[in-house]
């Protein structure tokens, strides 16, 4: 990574992440989700920067309906261009502008990957510049909800189908080195290639990363490119700090500087190479294995040498026990010996990793209300298991191998690499890179075999790939997959401490080392200790909404939190019911399913959309109805249920026709649960429902929740603002005023349960 950020004074040519700063404060000033006045400012905002280059913007919008996830909104992407001198495919810029819903400021996610490409984009018209191929520039919206400003971009932008690559710029934290990731259909190789030659400074990227990430429930944009358009991308992307992800945490002062200066580093050369490029032939049948090593920088091969490799190295292993056996250094008890240290540290290692972590969270319950997966004090905790688990294996070693020489020893943990590689071929081949270090093990067990006196300088300089390139993923597991994923790193220190052997093999005081690692392993658990509770810098994500029952007038203060604070018991109270008391559901979300607890509240008046049947016809033997749903209070969310039966023959909302079928192929819509529509409103937009359903079949009653995300700042309620150590709770719809009602479409009977009257049959 660069060590800093670039400051204003830089070349007017280069990137400065200092410069790009600027931009970035403006649009992260508050949250900014669909539907928000601040939403419509930051647009505002982006495309008065866009003009200030010199670039024409449009705005793209239209209404995009989700069939796989029943959404219905209208997305508003920023589209400008950069006209080439040639005829070829376009580059595409890409990030989107709107924040996650209800709390995130959206500084890293993905006010930094806007802000990366505008600055990269005046560095490269000071170059004075013409490119050859078109320079798009597309920032989306949307994104958070689902990816819908893409979809659009995509299906219905004239210039999508002359896209020959898309470069996006993401975030999932705040911090850390960020990844280079691959987008394809087809083979990486080319992509590959075009990135090596681009020669990025401070290149982040392996196969593994793309390998992982697809096995992940992770999509962005550049996953829309690639499904609906067959486009191919590069996105990067930074993890660390993941807790501030989609949080009131995302903000200008916690983006790393150093990571904002490397997400420049990617684009600007890369925009220098893909502008004057073919982008025409980016595409290939073949996948490469890729990795950046230091000092070698970016290395790469093609899938097809994976098998070879792993054969010539499994004959290699083969040929050293031969040899060793040969010239007696190698004999079978010494071997199997060997295998006693290096399994009891496996094993112990991996048990302390599992269990380990297990125990915390019963001695920390508090850390479930962290619904990121890396806590606050993540990066104490990899360092106290790291330590510890040098500890343990150098106490194993101590104790199993006193009398087993060094290259008996090795044996063991290069078999088990050899099988690792084995499981990689068949199953993850993104990871194939992992024989390369063996190969440097191999060599160092055959100078330790044929060789009576070695330089430990030459040996420390063969185990040091081991260290390149499997220590970052010590870090990386934990912060990517979640704390919980501790024991991956456990795991992984005795395997390369096992490729570490022709050094620490021979060291004499292993007794002394595991008594100083384990003290060190104690010192930073302390550590995680004192960093454990909640405060200004580690803030407690709490919840609460208010949710109005029409239908019996009753209303309810809830929350998803399985543990209360003094805020949130200032509603709920000292001792809250569970919520399934009151409130009979809740609309789903990514991490809770259910409200946890709730408590009778006031009963406050609150104005539901008015209802207009425009239209209830009977033809050819279907009933088809046309209604209007109009908000009258600023709600951002509209939900729809119907009972999952309804024979709807077809379903429109808002113009947009619902193309689902059954399993049959028949026009009814299909659902898996009685949820019909969710509706993402902005500009008060209202929701038209046209359906047909057979002439026989009784209305469909339709229960509707609405939320309105005012609930601290409306004040009817009179909510005290959170203390400085609390914060939204992220992934679910907090703060939130819910309004609950039934209609059907029954002129002649048309009833509205709430103490607001509905304009019946306008």
């Amino acid at each position: 990574m660069p060590s800093e950020g670039t400051l204003t004074s830089a070349p007017a040519t280069e990137f400065s992440a200092q410069r790009a700063l600027i931009p970035l404060r403006e649009i992260a000033k508050a949250p900014h989700y669909l539907g928000t006045d601040e939403h419509t400012r930051v647009r505002e905002y982006i495309i008065g920067e866009l003009k200030k280059l010199g670039l024409e913007t449009e705005v793209q919008e239209a209404f995009m309906l989700s069939n796989a996830k029943q959404g219905l909104l209208k997305p508003r992407n920023i589209v400008a261009k950069i006209k080439g001198s040639g005829n070829g495919k376009s580059l595409v810029l890409l990030s989107h502008y709107d924040s996650a819903l209800v709390p995130s400021l959206g500084a890293s996610d993905a006010g930094s990957g806007v802000v990366t490409i505008l600055e990269s984009l005046r560095a490269y018209k000071a170059s004075g510049k013409q490119p050859e191929n078109d320079i798009i520039v597309l920032f989306t919206d949307a994104e958070e909800i689902g990816l819908d400003g893409a979809n659009l971009f995509v299906k219905n932008h004239k210039w999508a189908k002359d896209v020959g690559i898309v470069l996006n710029f993401e975030a999932r934290g705040s911090g850390g080195p960020s990844n280079m990731i691959v987008e394809t259909n087809g083979g990486n190789t080319n992509l590959v290639k075009a990135f090596e030659n681009a020669n990025v400074p401070y290149p982040v990227a392996s196969s593994l990363m793309y390998s992982v990430y697809k096995l992940l429930p992770n999509d962005t944009d550049s996953t829309i490119f690639r499904e609906e358009g067959d486009i191919e991308s590069m996105f990067f992307a930074f993890i660390d700090d993941h807790f501030d992800y989609h949080t009131a945490n995302d903000t200008v002062e916690n983006l790393n500087i150093e990571t904002l200066q490397h997400q420049g580093s990617y684009l600007l050369p890369l925009l220098h190479y893909f502008a004057d490029t073919d982008l025409g032939n980016l595409k290939a049948e073949e996948d490469s294995v890729y990795v950046n090593i230091p000092m070698v920088k970016f290395i790469h091969y093609p899938f097809s040498w994976i098998l070879p490799m792993l054969i010539l190295a499994t004959l290699l292993f083969i040929g050293c026990l031969y040899y060793g056996f040969s010239k007696h250094k190698l004999n079978l008890n010494g071997i199997l010996k060997g295998f006693i240290p290096f399994l009891s540290s496996l094993i112990i290692c991996g048990l302390f990793g599992f269990y380990g972590w297990k125990l915390i969270e019963y001695l920390y319950p508090h850390y479930n209300e962290i619904q990121h997966g890396f806590k606050y004090n993540g990066h104490w905790y990899i360092v106290a298991f790291v330590f510890l688990s040098i500890a343990i294996t150098f106490k194993m070693y101590r104790v199993f191998a006193k009398r087993i020489t060094v290259p008996n020893l090795i044996v063991a943990p290069l078999l088990f690499w050899l099988l690792i590689n084995l499981v990689l071929l068949l199953y993850l081949k993104g990871g194939a890179f992992f024989i390369i270090p063996v190969y440097f093990g191999l060599i160092s067990w055959f100078l330790l075999l044929k060789y009576q006196n070695n330089s430990y300088i030459g040996l420390a300089l063969l185990a040091a790939p081991a260290l390149f390139i499997f220590a970052p993923l010590i870090q990386f597991f934990p912060v990517g997959l979640g704390s919980d994923h501790i024991v991956i790193s456990t795991i992984f220190v005795v395997l390369v401490m096992g490729l570490l052997l022709p050094v620490i093999g021979f060291y004499s005081k292993r007794n002394l080392l595991s008594g100083l690692f384990g003290f060190l392993a104690l010192v930073f658990f302390v550590i995680t200790h004192l960093k454990s509770d909640f405060n200004e810098e580690r803030n407690k994500p709490n919840s609460l909404v208010y949710y109005k029952n029409a239908e019996t007038n009753k209303a309810y203060y809830g929350t998803y939190d399985n543990i209360l604070d003094d805020w949130t018991k200032k509603y709920l109270g000292d001792s809250p019911k569970s919520a399934s008391n009151y409130i009979e559901s809740a609309a789903s979300s990514k991490y809770a399913r259910k409200y946890t607890f709730a408590a009778e509240a006031p009963t406050i008046e609150i104005a539901p959309s008015t209802i207009t049947i425009n239209k209830d016809s009977v033809v050819d033997g279907f009933r088809t109805v046309d209604v209007t749903l109009q908000p009258q209070r600023d709600i951002h969310q509209l939900m729809l249920y119907a009972p999952i039966d309804t024979p709807f023959k077809s379903l429109n909302f808002n113009g947009v026709e619902v193309t689902n079928t059954d399993d049959q192929g028949k026009r009814f819509y299909k659902r898996k649960d009685n949820l019909l529509l969710r509706y993402y409103i902005s500009d008060n937009d209202s929701l038209k429902i046209q359906y047909s359903i057979p002439e026989k079949a009784p209305l469909p009653q339709i229960k509707v929740l609405e939320y309105g995300f005012d609930l601290i700042s409306n004040p009817l309620f009179n909510i005290s603002k959170r203390p400085k150590k609390m914060t939204p709770k992220p992934f679910i719809n907090t703060d939130a005023t819910i309004l609950e009602y039934t209609f059907t479409t029954e002129k002649e009977n048309q009833t509205i349960n709430t103490d607001s009257s509905l304009n019946e049959g306008q």
